[in-house]
């Protein structure tokens, strides 16, 4: 498995060693994030759009609803859900995002927040700030590209999210999703058949339209069917192919 997080170098001064650190062409999640499929020589240019990292504390917000929009937010370690309230206090699960992906898009169009940020776990971003993406991606051509790749990405992840909730059974609804992260953590290069769900069942209903009650009595049943093994936040997917059967022909 691979590490998600660059370790320090004792014989570096701590100055330059910084700098790597914060390094878009050091950096191991390069093929994931914005400058994915951009050169090594092309990537330096991007080290200056790196203007800092920020570190949040689980339970803690990167940003909320209605915050000025300002900067991208590129996942570098942990694992965050993003949010809206409703004016009686509940909370709808929008989306989950891990490593390698990109928080704050939802800005872009209204230059303000509409969904609040949360970290599911003791996390790290790197910053960047959107007016130099942008004057940079006006003259550098594969950062224009990527850009349009990221939120094409996005595009598609919505509607998907909008097929699963309006055509799905609630069972179906639960394998998309087991699978959605199976293949994220697969990119990570991490296990695809086990992985630790980060957030909780109540979430999972949330971002899947269902009650708490049923996204445990579903992964019950997966576990009596002998389809996955839960243990707390422990997941092991043991039959891919039967989980991935559940939702006929349809791609996940």
């Amino acid at each position: 498995m691979k590490s998600i997080s660059i370790q320090s170098d004792e014989h570096v001064p701590g100055d330059l060693q910084k700098r790597l650190q914060a390094s878009c062409a050091a950096c191991n999640l390069r093929e994931l994030c914005v400058p994915g499929g951009i050169s090594s020589d092309d990537l330096a240019q991007l080290d200056p759009l790196v203007a800092t990292r920020r570190r949040i504390r689980r339970g803690e917000t990167l940003f909320r609803v209605g915050d000025v929009f300002d900067s991208l937010y590129a996942v570098r370690s942990g694992f965050f859900k993003t949010r809206l309230t409703s004016e009686d206090g509940r909370d709808q699960v929008t989306g989950f995002q891990m490593p390698g992906e990109l928080l704050g898009l939802d800005g872009v169009a209204t230059e303000a927040h509409s969904v609040d940020a949360v970290a599911l776990q003791d996390s790290e971003v790197c910053v960047l700030q959107f007016a130099d993406l942008e004057r940079i991606a006006r003259d550098f051509s594969p950062l224009q590209h990527q850009l349009h790749r990221v939120m094409s990405r996005e595009i598609v992840r919505e509607h998907g999210v909008m097929v699963l909730l309006g055509s799905m059974r609630a069972e179906e609804r639960v394998a998309a999703f087991l699978l959605n992260l199976s293949k994220r953590f697969e990119t990570l290069g991490y296990s695809p058949h086990e992985f630790i769900l980060r957030m909780t069942r109540e979430e999972i209903g949330s971002y899947l339209g269902l009650k708490l009650e049923t996204v445990s009595r579903t992964l019950s049943r997966f576990q009596s069917e002998g389809l996955i093994e839960v243990s707390n936040k422990q997941v092991r997917l043991l039959d891919l192919p039967a989980l991935k059967k559940l939702l006929g022909p349809a791609p996940v």
